[in-house]
């Protein structure tokens, strides 16, 4: 069979598909390439119904392509419809969708068999700006679930934390004091065996000097300030109706904190474990300051597929680093993207605001920004835009970054750059 981006030119497809996808059921609607009539059904959610609606459309139309249109580009209804060649994927943004249809209905009614038909429209009528979806090797799509699932994960220990932090100022402040990262297994352990101040007063000295020393706590000045402020600590409040429920709800918690951080452990060493192994980690790896956390994340955000994004302005938009240009008349004004995966451009300002410390003309381009009044958080998207803009070079010639050669470069353009203090230096060397 012909590849999906040959099939979309060549028009070879036998009939086109419109799904409104849900948990139980999917609205459907189809017309074959040849007909004019639309068909409606209802196809349950369950791998069995998929399997014999998807054989019956081999039947009928003879193993023959056949395109489907539906509103995302992963989820259980997607990775079952993958398996089957003869199908083409183009998956679409809600936004999309939902403006389609208020386009044609300003009254905003909805009904699950109206989108499915206006997929297909979109299918059959705007299929030039849609692209097939096309998976990406089963080494990346591994890495990309476990880098989001272990985001997920993350936010939730996050949570904990702060809720953690509210109950122990409100009964055990000392405990909150004493550990600035709350985020350790010396902190859990910590709480779960003295989760009151109380029962913490009770201890004896060689208990608490054996536990800091088996948590490789071995500074003795930093030791003997905690003793000493267990023994001058003063109870915030005495009273047992707030401190036994608490108390109970902070064990909770980091039982919770516990296990999440296991969690993310064991993710962790299956991130480091699969990364390695494919094509285009090493080219992500030597960035500054990218490392082996944000590496992988790097690596994900590109993929592995050289025809993914035909210019450095459209991963800059997808990423949602690109600012939004909006004019109306003689009105002009400009903000950031709200439509984009929002974990990607997490992983570019993340990366940016990293290699501030790392590389010469990533610090002198940050401080000019904030130089020119624009915030923190501004002047990092600015950078991160700036280095989408390398980084696909880099990746799409599949060549490692080499800061003296970009500076070189800078110099060769008499950019205003190589002028800051922080680069006199190095721009002399390059």
């Amino acid at each position: 069979m012909k590849s999906q981006l040959t099939l979309q030119s060549d028009g070879e497809f036998a009939a086109f598909i419109g799904i409104d996808w849900a948990d139980t059921k999917h609205d459907i609607c189809l017309q074959a390439a040849d007909g004019v009539q639309r068909e409606f059904a209802v196809l349950p959610h369950r791998p069995a119904d998929i399997d014999d609606w998807v054989v019956t459309l081999r039947h009928r139309f003879h193993g023959r392509p056949v395109a489907i249109c539906i509103e995302t580009s992963r989820g259980a209804l997607v990775y079952a419809l993958q398996k089957y060649d003869f199908l083409v994927l183009f998956p679409i943004n809600p936004a999309t969708l939902a403006k389609y249809r208020q386009a044609f209905k300003p009254s905003r009614a909805k009904s699950d068999p109206t989108d499915a038909q206006i997929a297909l429209e979109i299918l059959m009528n705007h299929r030039d700006k849609l692209k097939p979806l096309r998976p990406q090797s089963s080494g990346i799509r591994t890495l990309t679930l476990l880098l989001e699932e272990r985001r997920q994960i993350v936010d939730e220990q996050r949570r904990l934390t702060n809720r953690l932090i509210s109950n122990l100022k409100q009964y055990y402040p000392l405990a909150h004091e004493w550990f600035e990262n709350k985020n350790t297994t010396l902190f859990c352990e910590f709480m779960a065996r003295w989760p009151t101040l109380k029962q913490l007063r009770q201890a004896r000295r060689k208990t608490l000097e054996a536990f800091f020393r088996e948590h490789n706590c071995h500074h003795h000045k930093l030791v003997e300030e905690r003793l000493a402020s267990i023994k001058n600590a003063v109870p915030l409040t005495e009273d047992p109706a707030i401190i036994r429920p608490k108390q109970l709800l902070v064990e909770s918690l980091v039982e919770q904190l516990r296990i999440t951080l296991k969690s993310i452990a064991r993710f962790d060493a299956e991130i480091d474990a699969l990364a390695p192994t494919l094509p285009d980690y090493d080219l992500f790896r030597s960035l500054p300051g990218a490392g082996p956390t944000l590496a992988p994340r790097l690596l994900v955000a590109f993929g592995e597929q050289r025809d993914r994004y035909s210019s450095a302005a459209e991963i800059q938009m997808y990423a949602g680093i690109a600012p939004v240009t909006e004019r109306s008349g003689k009105q002009h004004w400009v903000h950031w993207r709200m439509q984009c995966p929002t974990f990607m451009r997490q992983t570019f300002v993340e990366w940016a605001a990293l290699t501030i410390p790392r590389s010469y003309w990533a610090n002198a381009y940050y401080r000019q920004q904030r130089a020119k009044g624009a915030a923190h958080q501004a002047a990092l998207r600015a950078l991160a835009f700036k280095w989408a803009r390398i980084l696909y070079r880099c990746w799409l010639t599949r060549t490692p970054y080499d800061e003296s050669k970009y500076l070189t470069a800078l110099k060769r353009r008499g950019s205003t750059l190589l002028s800051l203090p922080v680069l006199t230096e190095a721009a002399q060397t390059a």
